[in-house]
């Protein structure tokens, strides 16, 4: 009896072709994650600058609220 032809081609399968795709695939997931961190970094940043700008101005505010009482009360 005749073997059935597949349709696919023949894959050439050794164990060091899988090492190297797994090599690649790694250094790839690693450079995602390496963006990925940048990324969030840069979110990070941009965060951080806005919080100590509300800082800034909500103690603004207060020492404004502050020297406004101060010269009201005196002549």
């Amino acid at each position: 009896m005749a073997e059935p032809r597949s349709s696919y081609e023949p894959f050439a399968c050794a164990p060091g072709l899988k090492l190297e795709a797994h090599e690649r695939l790694s250094t790839l997931r690693i450079e995602t994650i390496g963006a990925r961190l940048d990324r969030i970094e840069a979110i990070m940043e941009r965060l951080e600058r806005r919080l100590w700008i509300t800082v800034y101005g909500v103690v603004g505010v207060i020492l404004a609220q502050a020297l406004q009482s101060l010269v009201s009360v005196s002549p």
